[in-house]
């Protein structure tokens, strides 16, 4: 199956006189559920989906709960998940606390077996 994509026009301010240039963005084809997850996971193995579906909501939790202790957890070939920080900058390292982060974000980074599958991917442009 081929991801779906279609054409975004944005204009590139670099340029004088600004102009419009398209860039590819992929088109979801849906989304899958944890139940949905749980179910496909227990058809190939000998594990009900309510046993799946406890421990990917109790890994939910857990990988939630590691990440708040500032740690990155590794999930084998599937990736690792960390926290990163955005912030603002101060005039010097003494002057940075708390009021110079903005927020922090998740950042998923895939194992290599993600890393492989995306580079065999087929695309498929919508009209």
């Amino acid at each position: 199956m081929a991801i779906s994509f279609k054409m975004l026009p944005k204009k590139n301010m670099l340029l004088n006189p600004p102009q419009i240039r398209y860039y590819p963005i992929a088109v979801s084809q849906g989304e899958t559920t944890i139940s949905q997850l749980s179910e496909i996971i227990s058809s190939r193995s000998t594990v009900t989906k309510a046993d799946i579906y406890a421990s990917l909501i109790s890994l939910t939790e857990v990988i939630g709960e590691e990440l708040a202790k500032g740690r990155i957890v590794r999930l084998l070939e599937l990736g690792s998940f960390q926290i990163t920080l955005q912030g603002l900058p101060a005039e010097s390292s003494e002057a940075i606390g708390k009021s110079n982060i903005k927020n922090g974000r998740i950042v998923f980074k895939p194992g290599q077996k993600l890393k492989k599958m995306l580079q065999s991917l087929d695309y498929k442009r919508l009209w």
